[in-house]
């Protein structure tokens, strides 16, 4: 049995209380589904800024009636430390995944992005310190290593931010570190490498790639690659993001108070994505076999490589990714066609 198997067994004899910010959200939606499914008491917060009503009714329709009862929802904003404080009273972990993302959106809107994930984020860190929550865990992002330029990135050597959103998930960095010294509070960063799956919005100026590509193929759109496509990603499934926010909230001591990446370990540049996923769809959708991309500027902010260390989650969480991309697309592709197209 590996460390993740182990932390749901023990989650399963003795249920725990969680609470999920950006509950309604891709990320959040998941761990609801995956925590309810293991029948633990789940508290949410969201303002269904960009979550939206029928992620929390797909949950609702994948688990029992009895699992369901075991979720609060409490629709409010982080940015409202009131709200905060009601969500935090009662819980034992909490999983901070609500966020303004996109590193486009930060460029057009600083002042909400800042709003958001910083002020947002100090008033969840102020909160559950004083409701004595017992570990904060939450979502911080490889935008922070901006222009450092070695690969694979390590969690100790950073770069300038690019972006206001990364400067965003910087300061939540220094913030949690910044609480552990003068409060003993403990938390837990987990930096996403780009994670993909089913319920991720194809929509919006601000969709991510995955989800705004498959969009775009199966409805017969074109599909625009920013830059020659050579650029390259260390793409996640986002059942792996699940595991590392449960081993996260749940390992030992000594891993708290400490930042880590998410991620696989391996790169696979745009050019291969398009092709991935054209493979993928062609069957069923003929009308791509002889698909082309359409190549655009590079986008502000954008990083030319990413891939991640994953060594220090795998020694000190037990993390160990189930899913590379391969096998991620599968299914995320599974239900695309099923849920995109009506």
């Amino acid at each position: 049995m590996n460390h993740y198997a182990e932390a749901l067994s023990r989650l399963q004899k003795k249920p725990e209380r969680w609470l999920i910010t950006g509950v309604s959200g891709f990320i959040g939606s998941n761990l609801l589904e995956h925590l309810l499914k293991n029948n633990q008491f789940v508290i949410g917060l969201d303002n269904f800024s960009s979550g939206y009503q029928h992620n929390l009714d797909q949950v609702k329709t994948s688990v029992t009636t009895e699992q369901w009862h075991n979720f609060k929802f409490i629709e409010g904003d982080i940015r409202d430390l009131e709200a905060c404080r009601e969500a935090c009273q009662s819980a034992t972990y909490i999983l901070h995944q609500a966020a303004l993302g996109s590193v486009p959106r930060s460029i057009a809107d600083p002042i909400n992005t800042h709003a958001n994930n910083i002020s947002g984020f100090l008033n969840i860190l102020v909160a559950a310190r004083d409701a004595s929550v017992n570990r904060l865990v939450y979502a911080a992002s490889s935008s922070t290593y901006g222009d450092h330029p070695d690969l694979p990135k390590i969690e100790d050597k950073i770069g300038s931010p690019l972006s206001p959103y990364a400067v965003t998930k910087l300061v939540n960095e220094l913030y949690a570190q910044v609480f552990a010294n003068n409060y003993g509070f403990k938390s837990i960063g987990l930096r996403y490498f780009n994670v993909f799956g089913q319920r991720q919005d194809p929509n919006g100026a601000y969709a991510a790639v995955i989800p705004k590509w498959v969009a775009a193929m199966i409805t017969g759109n074109p599909v625009v690659i920013n830059g020659d496509g050579e650029n390259s990603r260390d793409f996640c499934y986002i059942d792996n993001a699940v595991q590392a926010n449960i081993l996260a909230a749940t390992t030992p001591e000594a891993a708290a108070n400490q930042v880590y990446n998410v991620a696989v370990g391996e790169r696979t540049s745009l050019n291969q994505l398009f092709k991935l996923i054209r493979t993928g769809l062609e069957i069923q959708y003929p009308h791509l076999i002889n698909l082309k991309a359409i190549h655009q500027d590079f986008r502000a902010g954008d990083i030319k490589h990413s891939q991640a260390d994953i060594s220090k989650a795998k020694n000190l969480l037990g993390y160990d990714p189930k899913y590379r991309i391969n096998e991620g697309l599968d299914m995320a592709l599974q239900w695309y066609v099923k849920n995109l197209v009506s």
